[in-house]
């Protein structure tokens, strides 16, 4: 990961070779936590510094930030295509399915992201249920329960067994958990260290219920401004190995 987003802003910040070539210093957003390996391959504005998490796909074609770290399910209906890869059960692990979501979301991205550059499509390791107070075994167990889902899939998902959703960005679970306003999040293992969820949950699912589909896109302008040479760069860093290389981690 460390690799790859490090090839994305050298391509394009380095010193140009060429007289005529325009350096560019790209602003780079996302919105975990700054202890997150995403924060440690580069400088960036992390933990929701530019903007708010469910707003980083259009921070990205508005110009606020140069490059962006986007969950697609954070906006319900808005990108349907990419939120096929978060059907339950579907993935096995983060390298090969980070690989094969962005190798078949190719073909669809120019059409389903046409506002930014779309660089590489990602996924978590497969994840399931934490929770507060009850154990989480059964599906009836889910019934009754207020629960932050992970995205619009997970949520349709918590509706049909009969719970409740409760809408929030990851930033922001801890809090909602530790003031009783969900009692349970569906989140991968490392992110609940990474945001402190493990402080205030008690029980876990160990099964690979579920991923988030992610993506990493790039303002159009800032892009299009670009050489032939840099925008070759940037280019060589956003395909389906880089894809693999981000989701492995």
């Amino acid at each position: 990961m460390r690799k790859t987003f490090l090839a994305l802003l050298l391509a394009a910040s380095v010193t140009p070779a060429f007289a005529q070539e325009k350096t560019f210093d790209l602003k780079i957003s996302h919105w975990v936590p700054a202890s997150h390996p995403l924060q440690k391959s580069l400088e960036v504005f992390p933990a929701q510094q530019l903007g708010k998490a469910f707003d980083h796909y259009d921070m990205a074609r508005d110009g606020i930030a140069d490059v962006t770290y986007v969950n697609p399910g954070y906006q319900p209906g808005r990108f349907p295509i990419i939120g096929a890869g978060e059907l339950p059960f579907l993935m096995s692990d983060a390298k090969g399915g980070s690989e094969a979501l962005d190798a078949w979301y190719r073909k669809y991205a120019g059409k389903e992201m046409k506002d930014v550059k779309f660089c590489l499509a990602f996924i978590h390791s497969p994840s399931s249920f934490h929770s507060r107070a009850k154990k989480i075994v059964v599906p009836d167990d889910i019934k009754g329960m207020k629960i932050r889902p992970a995205h619009a899939t997970m949520a349709s998902f918590v509706t049909l067994l009969g719970g409740t959703n409760v809408q929030s960005s990851a930033p922001e679970v801890r809090d909602i958990i530790e003031r009783g306003v969900a009692d349970a999040v569906t989140f991968p293992w490392g992110s609940l260290l990474l945001f402190g969820i493990d402080k205030v949950t008690k029980y876990d699912m160990d099964a690979p219920l579920y991923v988030t589909t992610f993506a990493l896109v790039m303002n159009k302008d800032k892009y299009n401004e670009m050489s032939d040479r840099q925008k070759k760069a940037i280019d060589d860093n956003c395909n389906t190995e880089a894809a693999g290389r981000v989701g492995e981690p």
